[in-house]
Formats: structure tokens, sequence, C-alpha cells
């Protein structure tokens, strides 16, 4: 299929632009219109391979499934809104219950907000709160969500921050990022001296360790490039809280809930964290975010952290539809994450072999990443040739969202179409195909 943009299209585009703050929008004209399944159409009848689960929400296929669908319509005619913070309601009470089974042992408190960015900061306040420290820790190439006290942690690109401090104390260190190593080593000779560099200068010079409240680390880094960490550097990071009386919180908002192949991104490196934050695909295409802590933490006293929609009913509804499908379909739905995973990570390692643009092929599960470099030997990021790649897929069917200074996402939804996961990746390869010879001839 040939994308076609029709006047409808440049019409919409056009009043968008109009009345729209500018947000995250790339260099493709989608306008959705409806979804199903694998695919997403646009207002003008296009069809699309999805292979972005529009932004990790929709895990287990675009527009959820009819018992997710029937849960919203069922809970819509009886009462949406129930200001579950201030007054009571079973429906979150019992969602809650539910979630909790998903968690390690000795994990008893949920809070419910509207977005991965509310759970984080609902996470920083907790945090600071439990331990009355004042000091946080993030990595570089992190990304905790864009309101205040989320984007202090956050540090993926410059325009997510720029103009918008001073920010929480938040001190940065480096991440596992092995493909770029800050310190120009190879893993494992290097001695994750990424590690030892948190120890000697963040904690050793910069902020006293009993003055750290937090550490907030994205198992797999997401909007920062899709980093998968060796697994001994996050439990390397669990000895540090250990060791200092530090919080320890996980991002699983893009990462958890099945993406890498398990509930909890974090049980891929044998690590439990003391608090976890979720959002995205919890909801099957509603808005909930959920910060769940160890029962040890404790309580907050009562008006210290609120909202006004947390616990909404149709969101939890939804949500609560959305694990009993996860819970019915469990084993599946990890065997599928991780084969499906392996099929991509097969076919990408042998374009990698192919094209000089291909810098780097890294994943956990189902969520994978291309890292596109100008050459091999250079390294130098090449987001040019990265946006090559994602328009002319799109112009021939398929969807997807980029990452990092110069690399491509692929999270299609984890219940794919075999037969529809090969097409997308054959139109993948063409499109690298194509902008590896234009690199070439430019270079």
């Amino acid at each position: 299929m040939k994308f076609k943009i029709t006047e409808k299209i440049k019409s919409i585009i056009k009043r968008d632009g109009k009345v729209m703050m500018t947000t995250t929008r790339g260099d493709v004209p989608l306008v959705i219109e409806k979804g199903d399944g694998d695919f997403i159409y646009d207002v003008s009848g296009n069809k699309f391979i999805d292979f972005s689960s529009l932004i990790a929400v929709y895990n287990f296929g675009i527009n959820a499934n009819k018992e997710v669908r029937e849960a919203v319509k069922k809970q819509a005619d009886v009462l949406m809104h129930a200001a579950f913070t201030d007054f009571y309601s079973e429906i979150p009470v019992s969602f809650a219950e539910n979630l909790l089974t998903m968690f390690p042992k000795g994990f008893g408190k949920v809070f419910f907000s509207n977005s991965g960015t509310e759970a984080n900061e609902a996470a920083i306040k907790y945090s600071k709160l439990f331990t009355k420290r004042q000091y946080l820790i993030g990595f570089y190439n992190s990304f905790h969500g864009r309101t205040h006290g989320s984007l202090s942690i956050t540090s993926s690109k410059l325009v997510q921050r720029e103009h918008f401090g001073p920010f929480n104390s938040t001190v940065h260190v480096p991440y596992a990022y092995c493909y770029r190593c800050p310190f120009g080593k190879e893993y494992p000779s290097c001695g994750l001296e990424c590690v030892d560099y948190i120890k000697k200068n963040a904690l050793g010079k910069e902020v006293p360790p009993k003055e750290v409240a937090a550490i907030f680390i994205e198992p797999v880094q997401g909007e920062g490039g899709y980093i998968v960490p060796p697994k001994d550097f996050i439990k390397e990071i669990r000895n540090i809280a250990d060791d200092n009386g530090i919080i320890l919180v996980s991002d699983e908002v893009q990462a958890g809930y099945m993406r890498t192949g398990k509930f909890l991104a974090m049980d891929n490196f044998g690590v439990t964290a003391d608090i976890y934050t979720m959002a995205k695909s919890m909801g099957g295409g509603l808005p909930i975010g959920a910060t769940i802590t160890r029962s040890s933490l404790g309580d907050v006293p009562e008006g210290a952290h609120s909202n006004t929609y947390g616990g909404n009913l149709a969101a939890v509804a939804a949500a609560n539809a959305q694990l009993r499908y996860l819970k019915k379909n469990l084993s599946s739905i990890e065997m599928q994450a991780t084969e499906k995973g392996r099929i991509v990570l097969d076919r990408l390692n042998k374009m990698k072999d192919k094209y000089e643009i291909i810098g780097d092929v890294r994943g956990l599960g189902f969520m994978i990443g291309i890292e596109f470099v100008k050459d091999k030997k250079s390294k130098e990021p090449a987001p040019k040739e990265r946006d090559e790649v994602v328009v002319e897929a799109f112009n021939n069917g398929l969807v997807m969202l980029p990452c990092g200074a110069s690399t491509l996402r692929i999270i299609p939804p984890i219940t794919i179409s075999i037969k529809n996961l090969e097409e997308g990746l054959d139109i993948l390869e063409t499109s690298i195909s194509n902008a590896d010879r234009n690199q070439k001839r430019r270079s």
C-alpha cells in the first residue's frame, strides 16, 4: 500500500496547527480514525500495520479487546466519576487488590493517578516523605515524564528541560549504555565503571548518601533510546540503595505490563524495587497510572497527596478488565513476547550485518530498538537517516516511533500475528535499505 494524503487529512492537520499547542508529533501525517488488533486506520481509509502500540498503550491489540470495551460501556451507564480520593468506591479497591497479586510479597499500598508522570510525581513525594530526605538520583537518557517534579529526574533531551528549571534537587549519573559507554570501556571488562562513578563521585563528592531519598531507574530506558543494561548493573544499583537506606523506584510505565516478557520489567534482572510506577498499557486505552509501594514503607498523612480523577471508575473498569484478560492468558502472552521478540531480533541482526547505517540492535522481550549511525566505525548518530526510515515505512503502511538521538523503537502489540509482524519487518527492511543507499550516496 502506498499512503495517499488526501485533502481531508491536510485540512485536519491545518486546523490542528491553528488551535493546538505543539506537542511531540513527528513527520508523518497520521490522522487516526479507528484501530483494530494489529492495524490503525486513518480518516481517509489508509490502513497501517502498527509497530508502536500507539506509544506502548495497546500491548494486547489496538483498541484493546471486547471485554475491556464492554466493561467501560457498562460502567459508563452507571457512574464514571466517584471522587474516589474523597469518598469510597468498591471498584478501585477491587482493582487494587487484583493488581497487588501481580507484585512480589510485601507490596500492599496503591495510589491511582491518570498517567505515568503523575505516578512518578507520587513516587517522588512518597520517597521524600518516607525517608525524610530531600535528594533524588536519576540517570542520563532517562525519561520519567514532563510535569515539573518528574522532569527533574528526566534527562533524555534538552528540549524537554530547556527554560523549565530550576528543578528539584536531583543528581544525574551515567546509565549502563554499553554501546556508547561514557568511559570508553567495553562490558564486562569495564568492571561496571558507571557504578563506581556513582559511588565515588555522585555519592562521594556531590551529595551525602544519607540525604538521598530515592534512586529512580527504568529497567530498560525507553524514550532515551531503548537501552538495555547488563543484569549486574541493576543488581549493583539495588546494592547501593540497600547500603545507604535509599528507596529504589522502578519506572515500569513503558517497560512494564508484559512488554519485556514479564509483568514487571525489573524481574528480568532478579531485583525487586521498593516502589513501582505503572501507566500506559494498564488502562487498555484509558488514562490511568499507579504507584505501588512496599507495605513496610508505611502510609502518608491525610491530605499529603491526592488528586481529582485518580481511581476514575471508567478507567478502573477498563484496567480491571485488561488485568483479567492478562491473567487468563498470562502464559501465552509471556511466550508471545519472548518468541516474537526473538523473531524481530534475529531479523534485525541480519539487517545489521547488511546495512552500514545500523549501529546497534538491542532489546528485551518485545521491547526492541535499532540505533542508526552514519557508519559503524564512527558511531556518529544518524537522526536524519532514522527519520527517513520512519517516513518511508509510513508511506508504505507501517507506523513506528523514534526515540533517543537516532534510535527507532519496535513495539507492536504483543498479540500481533506472525504474518503481520513479518510483513511489517519487510516494509522496515526496504526502508532501511533505501536509507542506507542514500547515505552512501551522500558520503
